[in-house]
């Protein structure tokens, strides 16, 4: 006859496994992937835009840092731990390909590659920051003056 803990332990390997766990990483993954990953909240990962400081202010996924390509890897190295989970995207797949071999070449062993950038995370409706997608205010949104002369002269318009 087997003692109770031995039945616990048969029971227990008859059980379903019914811990959830989040997406796995993939080395070319989609909008889909990140997204559902995100949304599982596990903040064990990076995102890393290489894009051009311009491109990466104008817009980018929300929690993004930039990495420039000429400066990825010594960036990387200087803040990231080689086992971390790393999204990467550029501009074209081309460049995000580019980006991630650097990387693992520089010994990051858990880089995917996300496919479609920054247009294929805005189909998906995934969320994004940066100056075109909140509105960029113009050079006298924060001068008094300049604002109180506009509004003077709208005045005057409407009389």
């Amino acid at each position: 006859m087997k003692t109770i803990p031995d039945q616990i332990a048969d029971i227990k390997e008859k059980l379903p496994d019914l811990t959830s766990t989040p997406p796995g990483l993939k080395v070319e993954a989609s909008s889909h992937d990140l997204k559902a990953r995100l949304d599982w909240g596990e903040p064990g990962l990076t995102i890393i835009d290489v894009r051009d400081f311009e491109s990466f202010n104008k817009s980018r996924i929300t929690g993004a840092v930039p990495m420039p390509m000429d400066e990825l890897v010594e960036r990387a190295k200087s803040s990231l731990e080689p086992v971390r989970d790393i999204y990467i995207y550029g501009e074209t797949d081309e460049q995000t390909a580019e980006a991630a071999n650097l990387l693992r070449g520089a010994g990051f062993r858990r880089v995917a590659e996300l496919k479609g950038g920054i247009s294929a995370w805005k189909v998906i409706e995934g969320p994004i920051d940066g100056a075109v997608e909140h509105g960029n205010p113009g050079p006298d949104a924060y001068n008094v003056f300049a604002r109180l002369q506009h509004h003077a002269k709208a005045q005057k318009i409407h009389k």
